[in-house]
């Protein structure tokens, strides 16, 4: 078993959580400094989760639903609610129940359960067709150069060949002005041309889509199918079936050219891509709403034109910086901002998911359109052109099938009852608040709060979301070893599948209260470091967006002594005598690794790969987000079988080859020696077999990284001393620098930075964790 929970540490209900024993108190919450919070993978599968042909028993009070931890009363046909103690009787249809004839709900081994909540299936729709096909829209920039275009269409080729048949279909394509292809329409290729350069209502969309009666249907609910009244037309005109559309998509891919607008010397091309992203989702509002569909933007450049611009066309403007936005002298940012944050409501509310795919040198807009994407859900990859493997690799990933598949799924909704002591302060990552208060709603909000349930308009298998909880007691209620003793936090995410089905997951947790004050050893090893230093990442990649002027590393800092001091052994003012217990000993390394990494030290990237890595890291679960913060480093040699290696500029040697993990890009860094070697092509020589091995087994396993690994991350090969060694050099810890490098190792490396090394922090720490 501890093996399992070393390989998965999340086990069946997909959750880990920075303390596993919660302290009682409001006051001796917050002197626990890292705050109470769940990291949640709400639809992650597992083998041992069952689904269940039904739908689950609600609480008739708080209508949390039938879980393992209820207490259940046999011969009166009652259970009580954990949550709030009230007594419900079993309907009729569970009247054969007893200690040995349970439903599957009240098994113990079961806290988490699904239940497949279709309706009776229709004679007329035999169960293999699925009832709500998942609908696509492409939205193509068309202002690049003719390779790239290359690049781009051959991809969507690709990708409507793996599409279901039955997937709907639209295509909208854009430039200076934006065009929606009526696909439906296949004798000639037939287009709509909306302008550019101004603002566009849903209403206008509509009307001259010629979809007006549509837009006044109500947005909520569901389609009883495709066949109601006028939706049926937008459907029959621009989304189609993919095996109906793929002939006339490909030949009209074959034919569209890049965008034939003039472009002044000196000028950026005219590229309106707000106005296409309303333009798709006017459509889909109109055909499909609450539906599950996805608007996939390809987007080459920044907009200059309409809606979301984010800068002006003469390239004389160089595109907003970090230094610009700190200064306020981003003109354009706000008001895109606003654009964006005004179209994410409107996705939302049809329950409509952005994906976003930009590949282009400069910054297209990620950070102005991080508000739609992470909102509704979206994917979003970055990378430098639509020929880099990063995008193509990562474009393919989205649509496969089997083994490869991400899961996508849609229109999920997730809501969370806990104990009465317990609210809930809000979610960090990709979801929108349904601002629904109850009694469990805290006051203090962090991400999307002021409510007990979320709109997630996409998910999938690894989607993950961190709720932040808070105890409201003040006083100890009950002493300990009374019924009061645990607490219960129930998640319940209902959403659509692949195949068109409605799912809901019920996940049950218990924990145990501790008087922190009496008993902190409990509390102590219920702590889970890794967890809490990427809650840590997330709260503060949080406040660095939404407070103007934080200081990410002084407050880091500042909880970190808070932190040494509470939970460190010593005797005051005497630093040499400091010792962490183990359960704390690798937090202040990841705080190290997090105060260089680029969440906190943003001044290396531009904007848009700040918003890109932010919502990667909001979004992985806690394994890929720790790799996030602190890369892991594995060292090959000839004279030992590969091995973790320290992340430190000393496991540089001559002879050993290194690969860096560090998430978004994976680094294969050859020592001068084996890079010699290498050179003069002794790996093809039969008697230097062992060689060629050696050679092979980093790329082995940095295959299997890229293969398993959604976006695709960036392969660097490089050589000791060689130009691109930077990519492992930056994330290594400084303990040799130019100025400390006597006592060198042959063949090692030094660092030329001013950083201080992982040692003179945490002689920094102890000295100002003991300090009386």
């Amino acid at each position: 078993m501890s093996e399992m929970a070393n390989t998965d540490p999340e086990g069946i209900d997909a959750v880990r959580m920075t303390w596993n024993v919660w302290p009682r108190t409001k006051v001796e919450a917050s002197a626990c400094v890292i705050p109470l919070a769940v990291s949640i993978a709400p639809i992650r599968s597992h083998p041992d989760i069952p689904t269940l042909p039904y739908a689950p028993l609600r609480c008739k009070s708080c209508s949390s639903a039938l879980n393992a931890f209820a207490r259940v009363d046999f011969t009166a046909k009652i259970w009580i609610c954990p949550f709030c103690y009230q007594r419900n009787h079993f309907p009729p249809h569970y009247a054969m129940i007893s200690e040995t004839n349970l439903p599957c709900e009240l098994y113990p081994q079961y806290t988490t359960v699904q239940y497949s909540l279709q309706a009776n299936p229709d004679p007329n729709n035999p169960s293999n067709v699925p009832q709500l096909p998942p609908v696509f829209v492409f939205v193509l920039d068309t202002c690049m150069i003719e390779e790239e275009l290359g690049f781009v269409k051959s991809a969507m080729k690709q990708a409507l060949g793996l599409l279901p048949e039955h997937a709907l279909v639209g295509f909208v394509s854009f430039g200076t002005q934006a065009h929606a292809h009526e696909l439906g329409f296949s004798d000639i290729s037939k287009v709509y041309v909306f302008r550019g350069d101004k603002e566009i209502s849903k209403e206008q969309v509509l009307e001259q889509l010629g979809l007006g009666s549509a837009g006044r249907r109500p947005t909520a609910g569901y389609p009883k199918g495709l066949q109601n009244g006028h939706s049926n037309t937008g459907v029959n005109r621009f989304l189609l079936p993919a095996s109906d559309c793929e002939y006339t998509l490909n030949s009209l891919l074959d034919e569209l050219q890049t965008d034939q607008w003039p472009v002044q010397p000196g000028n950026r091309a005219s590229r309106c891509t707000g106005v296409a992203l309303s333009v798709a989702t006017g459509l889909l509002g109109a055909c499909m709403p609450g539906t599950g569909a996805r608007i996939i933007a390809l987007v080459g450049g920044p907009c200059t034109e309409g809606p979301g611009t984010i800068v002006s066309k003469d390239l004389s403007e160089p595109v907003r910086s970090h230094k610009d936005l700190d200064k306020d002298a981003a003109p354009y940012f706000k008001k895109a901002v606003r654009f964006y944050d005004s179209l994410a409501k409107q996705l939302v509310s049809q329950g409509h998911v952005l994906d976003l795919f930009a590949s282009a040198l400069d910054q297209v807009g990620v950070a102005e359109m991080k508000v739609a994407v992470e909102r509704t859900g979206g994917l979003v990859v970055l990378a430098e052109s639509f020929g880099h493997s990063v995008f193509k690799g990562s474009f393919r990933r989205m649509f496969k099938d089997g083994e490869q598949s991400l899961g996508l799924c849609f229109n999920g909704l997730l809501e969370i009852n806990c104990s009465k002591d317990i609210k809930i302060q809000g979610v960090i990552g990709p979801c929108t608040s349904l601002e629904k208060k109850g009694p469990n709603v805290s006051d203090t909000v962090i991400g999307e709060g002021n409510t007990s349930a979320w709109k997630m308009c996409g998910l999938d298998n690894s989607t993950c979301l961190t709720v932040l909880f808070d105890v409201s007691s003040t006083e100890r209620s009950n002493a300990p070893g009374t019924a009061n003793s645990q607490l219960y936090l129930q998640f319940l995410t209902s959403y659509q599948d692949p195949e068109g089905k409605r799912m809901l997951r019920v996940t049950t947790l218990t924990r145990q209260w501790v008087e922190s004050a009496v008993s902190s050893e409990e509390l102590v090893h219920g702590f889970d470091q890794e967890a809490a230093a990427v809650v840590m990442a997330r709260v503060t990649s949080l406040k660095m967006e939404m407070e103007d002027g934080f200081d990410a590393t002084r407050w880091l800092d500042r909880n970190l002594i808070r932190v040494c001091s509470k939970f460190g052994e010593y005797r005051k003012d005497d630093a040499s005598s400091f010792t962490l217990n183990p359960c704390f000993s690798l937090f202040p390394q990841f705080m190290f690794n997090l105060r260089r990494s680029q969440f906190v030290q943003v001044f290396n990237n531009s904007p848009d790969e700040t918003a890109y890595f932010r919502m990667l890291l909001n979004r992985e679960n806690i394994t890929s987000a720790a790799v996030m913060i602190q890369p892991s480093l594995i060292s090959y040699s000839f004279n030992s079988l590969p091995q973790p290696a320290l992340l430190d500029v000393a496991s540089i040697s001559a002879d050993r080859i290194l690969l860096l993990d560090a998430y978004f890009s994976i680094v294969i860094f050859h020592g001068m020696t084996i890079a010699q070697w290498r050179n003069m092509g002794y790996q093809s020589q039969p008697e230097h077999q062992a060689f060629s091995q050696l050679l092979q087994a980093p790329h082995v396993d940095a295959q299997m990284i890229l293969q398993e690994r959604f976006p695709v991350p960036r392969l660097v090969v490089c050589d000791q001393h060689g130009s691109q060694a930077r990519f492992l050099l930056a994330k290594l810890n400084p303990s040799a620098t130019y100025n400390n490098s006597i006592d060198m190792a042959a063949g090692s490396d030094v660092i030329f930075t001013d950083d201080v090394s992982l040692q003179i922090f945490f002689e920094h720490l102890q000295k100002l964790a003991v300090q009386s």
